[in-house]
C-alpha cells in the first residue's frame, strides 16, 4: 500500500489518523510541525501528505506551498486535514496546491475517499 506522511502537532490527532490509515494497510510517516513536514517530504518522498494547518514554526498552508512548489516534491498530493472549515480556508488551501480538504474531527469514510482519489491505482 501507500506511504503516507501525517503532518500534525497533535499527538492525539496523529494517532487517530494513523489508526485509520493502518487499518487500510498504509505505511505511516509523521512530522510534528510544518517545517519538519517539508523536510520529511523531501527526504522520504511519500505517496501522499496529510497536512494540518494550525501548527508552530510554519503553518500547514505555508508547508503545503513549499511541498507543492518544490520540483522534487511537487508530484506528491497534499490533503489538508484541519479544524478550519471556512470556505476561505478551503480556497486558500487550494491556492497553496492542496488537492483536497478534510475537516476534523475526521470521518474515516471521507478521509479514505479523499486519499484514494489521489493514490496511484494498483
Amino acid at each position: 500500500m501507500a506511504r503516507i506522511l501525517i503532518v500534525d502537532d497533535s499527538p492525539t490527532q496523529t494517532l487517530s489518523i494513523s489508526k485509520i490509515l493502518k487499518k487500510h494497510g498504509h505505511e505511516i510517516i509523521t512530522a510534528k510541525d510544518g517545517e519538519e513536514g517539508v523536510e520529511v517530504a523531501k527526504a522520504e518522498l511519500p505517496d501522499l501528505v496529510l497536512m494540518d494547518v494550525v501548527m508552530p514554526k510554519i503553518n500547514g498552508f505555508q508547508a503545503t506551498r513549499q511541498i507543492t512548489k518544490n520540483p522534487s516534491t511537487s508530484h506528491i498530493p497534499v490533503i489538508i486535514v484541519t479544524t478550519k472549515d471556512q470556505e476561505t480556508d478551503r480556497i486558500w488551501g487550494a491556492r497553496q496546491g492542496a488537492k483536497s480538504y478534510v475537516t476534523k474531527p475526521v470521518e474515516e469514510e471521507l478521509l479514505m475517499n479523499a486519499i484514494n482519489q489521489y493514490l496511484p491505482k494498483p
